[in-house]
Order: C-alpha cells, then sequence, then structure tokens
C-alpha cells in the first residue's frame, strides 16, 4: 500500500476534502480563474464525455470560433491538440487552471470541461465558472469513491448543474450569455438533472426529447441520421455515438450556428484518440481501439463490430486500484456471449495482484461458455495479449482493443510505464506482416 493510500486510511474525510477545495481555491485565485472570459461547457456522465467534448469542438471551431477543450483523452487549444498524459480527465488544479488560462491567453471564446464525479469529489471543479451543463446518460461506475453508493454517485454529478446558479451570468463582449442545462431525454435519471436552475433547458434522444434522431443508418465510414428534416453525418463508428453528437447539435443551435455548419462540424471530426479508432497497417483484417472499460459502454462496442463481417476477437481487462470489482465478472459474462475470441490483459492494475482482476474476469467468461486454450485466453503483460489477439486475426475478422484507449501510461505495482495502445499496436502489426 502507498503513503498516499495509508494516509486516506486514518486522517478524517472531511479534512481531505478541505484540503482538496483549499488547493482549488488557490488555483483558480492564482491564475485569475480564466474561465470567466470564456464561455464555458461542462460536460458530465458515465459514458460518452469525451466524444461529446470532441463533436461540440468540432462545431463551434467550424462556426469559426476558437475553441478549448480538456477531456480524458485529448486536450485541445483552438486547432492545438494534445493527448492528455496526465491519466485522469480532470488533471490537478493547478494544471487544469494553467490550460484554462492558456485557451483564455490564446483567444479562446469557448471552452469544453469534461467533469467527472471523482473531479467534483475533489473539488476540481472549484473556480471553474460553467453556462452550459451537459448530460449524457448515468450508469453505476466509480461507486467505491463514492463510499460504494449509486445515489451518491448521481448527486455528485449535480454538483456541476448546482454551479450554473452559484457563478452568475457573465458578460463576453457586450453579450450577456444565458445558463443552459441540456438533457439525454432517453436516460432515467434526466428529471435529476433537470430539477436544477437555468435560463433554458433542452433535451436530446433517439426515443424522445427536444431534438431527436431519426432514421439512423451506417455508412461505410460512419452513420448518418436526419434531426427533423436535416441530414446529419458522422464519420466515428457506433449508433451509441449519434448521442454524442447530439448535445453539439443542440449547442449550435442555442449559438444560432446554421444547420449546414453544424453538419459540416460533424463531419470534420475524423478521429477521436482511442473512440473506436481505427488502426490500419495495411493489414487484412480489421483493428479498432476503444476505451469501453465497463458493461454498457463493452456491449455498445461489440454491437457495432459484430455488424461487421468476421469473427470477433477482443482484448479486455479491469482496473485494480479500490475500482468497481464487481464490474469485472460482467464484463466476462459481456466478452463470452458476444466475441468469438477473448484475451484479457492488464488494464491499470495499480497496486492490486493482477492475476486476481484477470481471473475474476476469466472465470466469468468461463462460466458463459468460454474455453482457456481454446478460444480464452489470459495473459498479464498487455503487449503479450495483444500480440495474441492481432495473431489469432484471419482476413476480415475484427479485433476491439479495448480499456484503455489512447492514454499515455500503464499504472503497475504502483509504478506508471509510458504506454500507448495505438502505438504498441501499430508495433505488433508490422512485426505480424514482416513474420508473414
Amino acid at each position: 500500500m502507498s503513503l498516499k493510500s495509508k494516509i486516506k486510511n486514518f486522517v478524517p474525510e472531511r479534512l481531505i476534502s478541505f484540503y482538496h477545495l483549499s488547493l482549488a481555491a488557490l488555483a483558480g485565485f492564482y491564475y485569475g480563474f480564466p474561465s470567466k472570459k470564456m464561455i464555458t461547457i461542462g460536460i458530465t456522465g458515465t459514458k460518452g464525455k469525451t466524444s461529446s467534448a470532441n463533436f461540440i469542438w468540432s462545431v463551434l471551431t467550424a462556426a469559426g470560433f476558437k475553441t478549448g477543450m480538456i477531456g480524458t483523452a485529448n486536450i485541445r487549444i483552438g486547432e492545438k491538440e494534445f493527448l492528455n498524459k496526465y491519466h485522469m480527465t480532470m488533471p490537478g488544479r493547478f494544471i487544469l487552471q494553467g490550460m484554462l488560462k492558456q485557451m483564455a491567453g490564446s483567444g479562446c471564446k469557448y471552452c469544453i470541461v469534461e467533469t467527472t464525479s471523482e473531479g467534483i469529489k475533489q473539488w476540481r471543479h472549484f473556480g471553474i465558472f460553467y453556462d452550459i451543463a451537459v448530460f449524457t446518460n448515468l450508469t453505476p461506475e466509480h461507486l467505491q469513491a463514492h463510499g460504494g453508493d449509486f445515489l451518491n454517485y448521481k448527486k455528485a454529478k449535480g454538483e456541476m448543474f448546482a454551479v450554473l446558479k452559484k457563478g452568475g451570468r457573465k458578460i463576453i463582449g457586450v453579450k450577456e450569455i444565458k445558463k443552459v442545462i441540456i438533457v439525454n431525454y432517453d436516460n432515467p435519471h434526466k428529471d435529476y438533472y433537470l430539477s436544477f436552475w437555468a435560463d433554458k433547458k433542452f433535451t436530446f434522444g433517439i426515443e424522445g426529447g427536444d431534438l431527436v434522431a431519426k432514421n439512423i443508418h451506417n455508412t461505410p465510414d460512419g452513420l448518418e441520421f436526419f434531426v427533423g428534416n436535416e441530414r446529419y453525418e458522422i464519420k466515428i463508428l457506433g449508433k451509441f455515438n449519434v448521442y454524442n453528437a447530439l448535445p453539439a447539435i443542440v449547442i449550435g443551435s442555442v449559438f444560432e450556428i446554421s444547420p449546414a455548419v453544424i453538419a459540416q462540424g460533424l463531419q470534420n471530426l475524423k478521429v477521436i484518440p482511442g473512440r473506436m479508432e481505427k488502426i490500419d497497417e495495411s493489414q487484412n483484417f480489421l483493428v479498432f481501439i476503444d476505451y469501453a472499460h465497463e458493461k454498457e459502454g463493452m456491449n455498445a462496442v461489440l454491437d457495432t463490430v459484430r455488424d461487421l463481417a468476421g469473427k470477433v476477437i477482443v482484448l479486455l481487462g479491469a482496473e485494480g486500484g479500490g475500482r468497481d470489482k464487481s464490474k469485472r465478472p460482467e464484463l466476462g459474462e459481456i466478452v463470452a456471449k458476444k466475441a468469438d475470441f477473448v484475451v484479457i490483459s492488464n488494464v491499470d492494475p495499480y497496486e492490486d495482484d493482477p492475476k486476481e482482476i484477470l481471473e475474476d474476469i476469466a472465470r466469468a467468461a468461463e462460466k458463459f461458455g468460454k474455453i482457456r486454450g481454446q478460444n480464452l485466453f489470459v495473459i498479464e503483460d498487455r503487449r503479450e495479449g495483444i500480440k495474441k489477439a492481432l495473431s489469432l486475426a484471419s482476413p476480415s475478422d475484427i479485433v476491439l482493443i479495448t480499456g484503455k484507449g489512447s492514454e499515455q501510461s500503464i499504472v503497475i505495482s504502483g509504478k506508471r510505464f509510458s504506454w500507448d495502445d495505438r502505438v504498441v499496436v501499430r508495433e505488433e502489426l508490422n512485426k505480424l506482416g514482416n513474420n508473414k
């Protein structure tokens, strides 16, 4: 157990919370609360935050607005893009406020901030003055950080919405910025997030809402759908990404961006790092890298690739470090039912025993029909696991590498090592090609 973990065990939670709040207040004061100078869009939810943030960035950029973004996978300051190297969606308070200052200083009119329940619990959102709050969805995840209580998790995300009323309206240029809430109508928890105060509230969905996507169809490289009479197309695979694109259409409409420009913005986004990202090294099978690391995300990506030709080979794992253990058997069941071959490897065991994590998944996969050495392989070393997954592929098959997306490190035995699934997959694909 690390010194940090030991300290947490005996220091009162109230004192730890005060420490986090003090740091956030100091960071905001030090950098001059830069989010006050921009129209600030917060996005929260269990899944889809990164994709939604990138779609919003692309639409605002297409409309000619310089826009910043801080997210799990990537960070953008206008057209400049950086991978998030911090292994957390919301970096430390001083880093976060420093980035916001860079955005404001470089002329960004808008900034988009992925806002997590863990970040809120640690007061990382304090000193960020939100104007628009977006709710994507809510499912059980990260419960350990909230005392194992789903209601605590749900309420933590609500704190971002509460900030709308506390912060007051900004004047950007000569225009007063209205406070806006945008909520996924199809999620059963929508009413809670709609209950917070705002000047305007909008809902989106596929089943219902103010803005509804209809006639969703696959295209050769993405999806098309209609909102009313307007046709939109995205270049990212997965029906679930329609949900992720809809907030961008709502925000475009709020800021009076024409449907044609919104459509162009959505089409302009070709890659979201580590989100159904296609890796092409001229191999004769498909390879995708995705961040899916919980039940709903894994179901969604597997349903997407099952629509393509060939066998489905999936590599997965689960995090240690006090993350939700109950999801491990759920993941094992899902991949056993929906993938032809399963490879289980490290994701981020942190200080936990990697073998225990992998076996929790493997035993569930066996329970639902997978057989070790035939269509189920437990390989602790992630590179070796990736190599095995790729070696199982025949022409037209699909290899899905999940759990890390574009993360830039892996944490094993409490030590952080440089890592990027996309780089490793390319390296192993080229080795595989050279050996044929």
